[in-house]
């Protein structure tokens, strides 16, 4: 079966399920079997990433990059861009820019809880970036702003994360609803069993073991449909 769509498999790198911990075991445990699991399947990624885990795990960000993946930037702090003012939200786009580029070049950004305000979108374009991936395709948002700016393409994420931890019979369908360019997004954290932990049930039902196999599934998905997967760079082109 021939499939004419186009997916790209993003990766939100930060804290685990911020703002509920303030711990690192999807950096520290998580990560690797990702990036594992993309190494088997010889997909390419785009891992958007907060400025202050590059610094705390330079050697993560190093063997993201040695397997080939794009980086983008998830902001420097993780904090919501729609709490700040203009000046705060100026650096920290800017002194994320600064820190990420010294690992490798970064032309995408992605706000943290996919909420960014279309008034700093000018912000980006002044920073370099040339791709904003901050929309949701299943927030009402996305349909209500739609602003675009001089020189920054913006491509939406297409459903939530997850989405990839439901039971086959829910998850199948919907993956296969989906149009191109076909955005996944997940996060490390979800790699670590955080199924006792106080959290959201969004947050925590079916983490660890089972959502490492429901990724490798879903990507099988699509590649038995031959469907073709690009960084979110590529996508810009």
């Amino acid at each position: 079966m021939t499939d004419p769509r186009t997916v790209c498999f993003t990766v939100d790198v930060e804290g685990d399920c911020p703002p509920y911990l303030n711990s690192y075991r999807g950096i520290e445990e998580g990560l690797d079997q990702l990036i594992n699991i993309l190494s088997e399947t010889s997909v390419k990624a785009t891992f958007f990433i907060t400025a202050q885990i590059a610094i705390k795990y330079p050697l993560a960000m190093e063997k993201i990059i040695s397997h080939g993946h794009e980086l983008g930037s998830h902001g420097l702090t993780h904090r919501a861009f729609d709490a700040m003012d203009g000046l705060t939200a100026a650096h920290e786009i800017k002194e994320s820019r600064e820190i990420l580029r010294s690992f490798a070049p970064v032309h995408s950004f992605r706000a943290p809880y996919l909420r960014f305000p279309d008034a700093y979108l000018e912000l980006l374009v002044e920073a370099g970036y040339t791709i904003d991936s901050s929309q949701a395709k299943y927030k009402m948002a996305y349909y209500c702003h739609k602003k675009q700016a001089n020189a920054l393409k913006r491509i939406p994420v297409s459903m939530t994360s997850s989405v990839m931890r439901l039971h086959d019979w829910l998850r199948l369908p919907i993956l296969w609803s989906l149009s191109s360019p076909v955005v996944l997004f997940v996060h490390p954290w979800e790699f670590t069993d955080l199924t006792r932990e106080t959290l959201r049930l969004d947050c925590r039902f079916r983490t660890g073991t089972v959502a490492v196999e429901r990724i490798r599934s879903a990507i099988s998905f699509f590649k038995a449909r031959n469907a073709h997967f690009l960084m979110m760079r590529e996508l810009g082109t």
